[in-house]
């Protein structure tokens, strides 16, 4: 696409929007930055951390809400062009013909996303909520001089305070799970909706990523699983939680033990509902 200028000028390109987009959600600490960090290698995709576009997206909302005034003047169909021109202008100068948005938020949005973009897919990552809090417990203590947003930039506290935080329906871990639930069961995931395991895409990404792939109605690329590179250091440092989204060059699935209190540890242990595949509502696929 080009603009006209005065005669004599050159045409200056103007960037154009992606023509697809999907959105990688879920739960925090389950994989979708490795998940990110994988699909970027296709130059077909762009792919990242959780950016900013799904706080525009509430902000946008918000204002356009009863909330405005000015909200009479408002309708249905001017916010839905609002909204998907913040992502067609955040998005067009990107290169790649598939973008992916990253946020924990989209699992809420679905019903909104569906009408914005009907083609779009949601890949939901998932992992046991145990390792989850178990995962973030060690980020803390990894740095312990260095007292992390995720709690408010607070020092004080104990790894059951830490814990119950971030696993309220406000904290990090709860609202995501909640945005899951709402995802799964709401009506709108038949067809949209793959839960990723992180499991699955530690234990064997050949075959997760064809699945996902295949999810998507994309040909499937040959994705290098030995070196792989994402690591945003800067975000993760003002975040006061250097390492929050590294992501390791090599995927190796090994096994450790938790540095959890068992009762602790064994608090979540039950709240894995994806793992009974059968309660799935139909067409929301998991791998």
């Amino acid at each position: 696409m080009f603009v006209a200028r005065e005669c004599g000028e050159e045409a200056t390109p103007v960037p154009t929007a992606p023509s697809q987009y999907h959105f990688i959600s879920g739960l925090p600490r389950s994989g979708s930055t490795l998940l990110a960090a994988i699909l970027r290698q296709n130059p077909r995709f762009s792919a990242g951390m959780s950016g900013p576009v799904g706080g525009l997206f509430n902000t946008l909302l918000t204002d356009m809400s009863a909330k405005n005034e000015g909200v009479m003047f408002i309708e249905d169909a001017q916010r839905q062009r609002i909204l998907k021109g913040l992502f067609d202008n955040y998005y067009a100068e990107h290169e790649a013909e598939v973008v992916f948005d990253t946020n924990r938020l989209w699992c809420s949005k679905l019903s909104a996303l569906k009408v914005l973009f009907p083609e779009a897919k949601i890949i939901a990552c998932v992992r046991h909520l145990s390792w989850i809090v178990d995962s973030i417990e060690r980020l803390v203590q990894k740095n312990a001089f260095q007292p992390s947003s995720i709690f408010g930039y607070q020092g004080g506290g104990t790894v059951y305070t830490r814990a119950n935080g971030v696993a309220g329906s406000d904290g990090m871990v709860g609202f995501a799970l909640d945005a899951l639930r709402q995802a799964v069961y709401g009506g709108d995931g038949a067809g949209r909706l793959l839960l990723v395991r992180y499991e699955s895409l530690t234990g064997n990404p050949g075959a997760t990523l064809n699945a996902i792939y295949d999810f998507l109605g994309e040909p499937v690329f040959d994705h290098d699983f030995d070196h792989i590179a994402y690591d945003d250091k800067g975000f993760d440092a003002k975040a006061g939680t250097p390492g929050l989204h590294a992501v390791r060059p090599k995927i190796e699935a090994g096994k450790r033990d938790t540095i959890l209190p068992p009762d602790l540890f064994q608090r979540f242990a039950g709240d894995g509902f994806w793992e009974q595949p059968g309660n799935l509502p139909a067409g929301v696929r998991i791998v």
